[in-house]
């Protein structure tokens, strides 16, 4: 069995290091690696935000979360599809029009650019923000590729995690944006098939071997079976906005999600990735739900020692070999699309927002992709030590990083798109402010009660609208006096 397995798998590295290599054979500049040139499809770079946006936390933080919560998981699918779709729908077009307008590359520059009294501090600090959880970022996902070879293959951690950091550096080093794109648009179907198989399957099984789902939600345990998780009154509003709360993280403030949506050519493609966008969406989470329950049927509670190896562990005992070799490498995607991209972001910020910009040290457009690729590799190690270091679960780290970054930024960006009266001092405000409350939140035991995914997006964003009030811009306070 895990031989066949094993053997899908070097297919599957084959396969993507070819497709990083064959679509990197064209001689790039600086905005092609970072940002694809305006080049790509839009239905590609709509796969390639999906498959960026879900990462080892969905087929493995989220499938464990359902099965150890039961009904009241689903309100973390709402707020994230919700989420999604308001980002396709209202948000995607705009980031296209105004990275065009602008001329940037990520969303830090963007940032900066917007507001030029103080674009320096606010694209420093948007950078540092961003490189510093991502790093912690990455490494999370390289720990669940170390938990995915360990349940497949029984394979050392270590081992697992190493392979995983070789294969996301080749295909981020290859062609960058470009590379990453189209191997993204190959494991994000991949992913599907994964999240869209499994769960017929684990049904058929238990519908043949006259199981019940009801029945099992009442027996894995209290409120297994309520929608509510048996919350009443306030608990019940506590319960929806920290599993809803997924939501804030989406609304612009995720730049390896943004980045999808500035490369985006014209409004055809929009309109085209926003259909592909909200379908894989629907299918993926409906899937990876579905897939929770049916675990909780098929398995008792005491039967794993980590929760995150549910779907690995269904797959290896519902399939033959070859098909869950197929089904494993949906996970392996997972991780690797989301790594390579959040690895892009990571160079970019170094090579774009810090050398090219803040810095201002003058370099050729060959010096800079060569920057960039030195910073992917750089970045790539240290994430595999972090990863290799670190014993926190997938769930958590990536809850914690979509706190500290998308629901920062996600304000910031918002009241730049629709509030004509945010300042540069109200930016700078609410970046700073997103990252000390992440940072005393998780450090204490509120984010137990109320996540700091949504205390984050609120307070971040009331210093943004105080401080914009208080220090206006003289420009725009001029512009709204006339």
């Amino acid at each position: 069995m895990n031989s066949t397995v094993l053997g899908v798998f070097i297919l599957y590295f084959i396969v993507i290091i070819l497709i990083a290599y064959l679509t990197s054979r064209n001689s790039v500049t600086h905005s092609d690696f970072l940002l694809g040139g305006k080049k790509l499809p839009g239905w590609a770079l709509a796969f390639s935000e999906r498959a960026t946006g879900e990462s080892a936390w969905l087929l493995l933080g989220f499938t464990g979360f359902v099965f150890t919560t039961g009904l009241s998981g689903i309100w973390v699918a709402v707020g994230i599809a919700v989420g999604i779709i308001f980002a396709w729908v209202f948000l995607a077009s705009r980031f296209m029009k105004e990275a065009e307008k602008e001329k940037v590359l990520t969303l830090s520059d963007y940032l900066a650019s917007k507001f030029g009294q103080n674009g320096k501090i606010i694209r420093w600090l948007s950078t540092l923000l961003i490189a510093g959880f991502f790093m912690f970022y990455i490494g999370a996902q390289f720990a669940g590729a170390g938990k995915l070879f360990f349940t497949s293959f029984d394979m050392n951690l270590t081992t697992g995690i190493v392979l995983t950091t070789l294969l996301v550096i080749l295909t981020a080093f290859f062609g960058g944006f470009i590379s990453v794109v189209w191997t993204d648009m190959i494991q994000s179907i991949m992913m599907l098939l994964t999240l869209v198989v499994l769960p017929i399957i684990a049904f058929i099984y238990i519908g043949s071997n006259d199981l019940s789902l009801s029945e099992s939600l009442i027996q894995a345990g209290p409120n297994f079976d309520s929608l509510f998780g048996g919350a009443t009154g306030f608990a019940i509003g506590v319960l929806f906005f920290n599993n809803f709360s997924w939501f804030f993280g989406y609304l612009g403030g995720q730049p390896q999600l943004s980045a999808r949506f500035m490369a985006l050519k014209n409004e055809k493609e929009a309109r085209q990735a926003k259909i592909v966008g909200t379908v894989w969406t629907i299918l993926a989470y409906a899937g990876a739900f579905a897939i929770g329950l049916a675990a909780i049927v098929m398995y008792e509670q005491e039967s794993f020692a980590d929760v995150e190896t549910v779907l690995p562990t269904m797959i290896l005992d519902l399939t033959p070999a070859w098909f869950g070799g197929i089904l494993l490498a949906g996970i392996m995607a997972a991780i690797i699309t989301t790594a390579n991209s959040q690895l892009l972001v990571v160079t970019s910020s170094v090579s774009e927002d810090i050398i090219h910009k803040s810095l201002g040290i003058k370099l050729t457009d060959k010096q800079l992709v060569l920057a960039s690729r030195i910073t992917i590799i750089l970045s790539g190690l240290l994430g595999m030590m972090i990863a290799l270091t670190s014993e926190s679960l997938v769930y958590l780290i990536v809850s914690w990083a979509w706190a500290g970054i998308g629901c920062t930024l996600s304000p910031a960006i918002l009241m730049t798109f629709f509030w004509k009266r945010y300042s540069s001092i109200g930016v700078i405000a609410t970046i700073i402010s997103g990252f000390v409350f992440t940072v005393l939140w998780i450090s204490t035991p509120l984010d137990s009660i109320i996540t700091s995914r949504f205390t984050t997006f609120f307070i971040a964003a009331f210093f943004g609208i105080v401080f914009s009030l208080l220090f206006p811009d003289k420009n725009k306070a001029e512009k709204t006096e006339r």
